[in-house]
């Protein structure tokens, strides 16, 4: 287990209205299928980092402002205490959003939306950073 309490950047969440067309969009323009592939969610592993999909609007539209970036954790809950206990205010709680990934948002001090994510089955790709 990893000490550091984030691990670094993993996730940027586009929402879009059509999950069909964007799926196909983005494999086109990454030149990669999927790693992960559900109704309710698309997955593209680009270089060690995720580049989702979601069509689920109730956080946030597709369009400018549109993207939420996520910050690897080990575990979503006890991350989420630490940044509640930092000052941050909740912006929505942890989450199982499917096959044991959990995800969670906080508002920073600045109003700035910052969002967490415990995912099993995200493996960086090539050598590990450096402690």
């Amino acid at each position: 287990m990893d000490s550091r309490p984030i691990l670094g950047l993993r996730t940027a969440i586009y929402r879009v209205s059509d999950l069909d067309r964007a799926k196909e969009w983005y494999r086109a323009v990454l030149g990669v299928d999927p790693y992960f592939d559900q109704p309710f969610y698309v997955g593209f592993n680009v270089g060690g980092f995720e580049l989702g999909l979601d069509p689920d609007t109730s956080e946030g539209a597709p369009d400018r402002g549109g993207v939420t970036t996520y910050w690897g954790v080990e575990d979503a809950e006890a991350a989420l205490a630490r940044l509640l206990a930092l000052g941050a205010r909740e912006h929505s709680p942890v989450r199982d959003v499917g096959e044991g990934i959990k995800v969670a948002a906080v508002l920073d001090p600045f109003g700035n939306v910052f969002a967490i994510i415990e995912n099993p089955h995200f493996k960086i790709e090539g050598p590990a950073l450096p402690v």
